[in-house]
């Protein structure tokens, strides 16, 4: 079984985000968004809450799984047997770390692949970090999230 997982701490997902999954999932007989549990960050939405929006998210997906995972990704893509990390890449920026990232990985489980996918150019500008920051001061995000997500994120910052 080809088995890839794609990680990230989606707070919140994005189109962006959902273009990668929507792709990979056509290319691997099972993908797991594995959501981080990373105690550096200071997410809007608690561990819980992110696989619960990506489980509402990702359901035309039937080969989709939703998992947390703490720790070093590759050694979760080890333990799940998984062959491959995707990583979705939105500008050449992006790509420097990523590719040092994918090169530490590779050091460290010579057996997992990482695979990089440029999101469409339509989502290209969108991250979760611009989406938390344009919801705060009020603008739209009708066109970065889908609508359960930007009625979340609003609920979230009406309530802080």
């Amino acid at each position: 079984m080809r088995l890839a997982v794609y990680p990230g701490s989606f707070d919140p997902v994005t189109y962006g985000h959902l273009d990668i999954i929507e792709r990979t999932a056509i290319m691997f007989d099972r993908l797991i968004v594995a959501v981080s549990s990373n105690p550096c960050k200071n997410p809007l939405f608690s561990t819980d809450e992110r696989m619960d929006m990506l489980r509402i998210v990702t359901r035309p997906f039937y080969n989709v799984v939703v998992d947390q995972f703490y720790g070093l990704t590759v050694n979760y893509a080890k333990e799940k047997e998984a062959q491959v990390i995707i990583r979705g890449l939105r500008a050449i920026s992006d790509f420097e770390t990523e590719f040092m990232m994918a090169l530490t990985n590779k050091s460290l489980q010579g057996s997992v692949e990482t695979v990089f996918l440029m999101t469409r150019a339509e989502f290209s500008y969108i991250s979760s970090s611009a989406v938390k920051e344009v919801i705060t001061f009020g603008g739209d995000v009708r066109n970065l999230v889908p609508p359960v997500i930007q009625e979340r994120l609003q609920n979230k910052i009406n309530n802080r």
